[in-house]
């Protein structure tokens, strides 16, 4: 997929040190720390919930990697389900369209591979324009409660209405 100059593909081995470095930028908050979306993208690497065919990158004209997405395992009920996240963009790149060619991007992949949803914890103004829409409007309960504003699903292709009850996420984001 080519957009504004980039090409969103599937992470390969070589793009993890790439990828740390597209979030440490992404989500610097000062002060030098390292945020914690670095982490939690190696957690997830490493964790069942992994979906490699679910983590793309969106690669510049010189082929650096300029933006990531990555999609997990989760469940709604007992039920399979994605989590979405994280999201991010290297600042230079920002405001371009990269993060809405990852999205759509891993939203295709994600309904070609027959998932049901994608749920994500994200600003309430920005990701309707993905078909995202509150989590509580289809009976699924966010798991914690502060969260029900910004927490948002995706219907995809295989979705049932009988997909209901508390969200679980894959276990590296309980330990942010």
């Amino acid at each position: 997929m080519i957009v504004c100059g980039v090409i969103v593909r599937r992470e390969g081995p070589a793009d993890a040190a790439d990828i740390a470095v597209v979030h440490a930028e992404a989500f610097a908050r000062g002060g030098g720390e390292i945020p914690v979306e670095v982490g939690l993208v190696e957690a997830l690497r490493t964790d069942d919930a992994w979906l490699p065919a679910l983590s793309l990158v969106a690669t510049g004209p010189d082929g650096g990697v300029v933006g990531h997405v990555v999609c997990t395992q989760a469940a709604v009920g007992g039920e399979p389900a994605l989590a979405l996240g994280p999201l991010g963009v290297r600042p230079a790149w920002q405001g371009r369209g990269v993060g809405q060619a990852l999205m759509h991007a891993v939203l295709g992949a994600a309904d070609a591979l027959g998932e049901p949803l994608v749920a994500l914890l994200g600003h309430p103004g920005y990701y309707p324009r993905f078909g995202f829409r509150p989590a509580t409007e289809y009976g699924i309960v966010p798991p914690a409660p502060e969260w029900a504003e910004a927490f948002q699903v995706r219907t995809l292709g295989a979705y049932r209405p009988e997909i209901r009850g508390p969200f679980a996420y894959p276990a590296p984001f309980a330990e942010l």
